[in-house]
């Protein structure tokens, strides 16, 4: 790294740290997880944040905390209620990860969360970012971040390529660490709303007048094209009753989640009772639901209407059920 162009290793250091802080103490958004260092809800915060938007975050945040209001609580519950409260957030795998670290922390910790990033990264789930965003935030420990905001903050303010270990020096050289948790989100929030992948919002950016791009660099990143594709279920009732069918417990993706049968398209309907669009990671879905009978061939079971908020469903059948009146948002 040059050292003539690197922030961080220049007298405009401090300048940098000033300016990010001062726009974040004006301008952070004011987010349910900011109002609380408390380590059990900043971790919660940060798993669900995990490849997810932070618009669906904020959905299931407060219902999750309503149904588990302490690691003790967690750790105690059933899998399939952990995965019916963070139904709609994907990433399965995540939940079952937080249900395994809060049972670790209550049982055999004695409800006492780890205090430095490097005893983060012990717990089921926890990675670099995540160990060093909880410590700072929570214990203010003095440990630098890097997301993928992060990143793009920094190649912009360098005006080059940084990876690897390289981003991670930067990030640690550059941190204020007098507020190293207020510091970690304002470079998040700044990436996230002003300094962003596309179009980056330059004449409003605090950091303008440091920065060595100052606009869109070129990203070495190639995006990958999202794949279209139809597919159809049926929604079969009877009774008050759904006829839901089991993801098998040993597959990757959404491993014993319940959902509508998928079935071929009807050639006798000229009209599915409900459209509607679900993307998953690279592909985008067009999903008919039809009132059909479900196959003959499906195992599943009938599930009760008023028993299904509470069930571990998919991300798309709880969609699903919702947009057919079948049951409400939870208040």
């Amino acid at each position: 790294m040059n050292a003539r162009h690197a922030v961080a290793e220049s007298s405009h250091a401090q300048e940098f740290r000033e300016k990010l802080l001062s726009w974040y103490d004006a301008h952070a958004r004011d987010l349910p997880w900011r109002k609380s260092r408390d380590p059990y809800r900043v971790w919660v915060s940060e798993i669900m944040l995990q490849q997810t938007r932070v618009a669906a975050v904020i959905e299931h945040y407060h219902e999750f905390l309503r149904r588990f209001p302490t690691v003790e609580k967690l750790a105690a519950a059933r899998e399939a209620s952990v995965l019916a409260a963070w139904s709609g957030l994907g990433y399965y795998r995540r939940a079952r990860m937080l249900h395994a670290a809060a049972k670790i922390v209550a049982r055999e910790r004695g409800g006492t969360f780890p205090s430095n990033a490097k005893d983060w990264l012990v717990l089921p789930g926890v990675g670099r970012y995540t160990a060093a965003a909880i410590a700072s935030i929570a214990f203010r420990e003095a440990v630098a971040v890097v997301d993928g905001n992060v990143e793009r903050v920094l190649q912009r303010i360098e005006g080059q390529a940084l990876s690897g270990e390289k981003l991670w020096d930067a990030a640690e050289r550059v941190l204020e660490r007098k507020r190293p948790g207020d510091f970690n989100q304002a470079m998040m929030e700044l990436g996230a709303t002003v300094c962003t992948p596309r179009g980056p919002q330059c004449l409003i950016c605090p950091l303008v007048g440091l920065c060595k791009a100052r606009g869109e660099m070129v990203s070495a990143k190639t995006s990958v094209p999202q794949k279209k594709r139809n597919i159809h279920y049926a929604l079969d009732r009877r009774d008050g009753s759904v006829f839901l069918t089991q993801r098998p417990q040993d597959i990757r993706l959404m491993a014993g989640m319940w959902e509508l049968p998928e079935i071929p398209e009807p050639p006798d309907h000229a009209k599915p009772f409900l459209t509607v669009k679900h993307s998953i990671t690279v592909t985008d879905y067009t999903v008919n639901i039809w009132t059909v009978p479900a196959p003959a061939d499906v195992r599943g079971d009938w599930w009760a209407v008023e028993r299904l908020p509470k069930l571990a469903l998919s991300g798309l059948a709880r969609k699903i059920l919702r947009r057919s009146g079948i049951f409400e948002h939870p208040k």
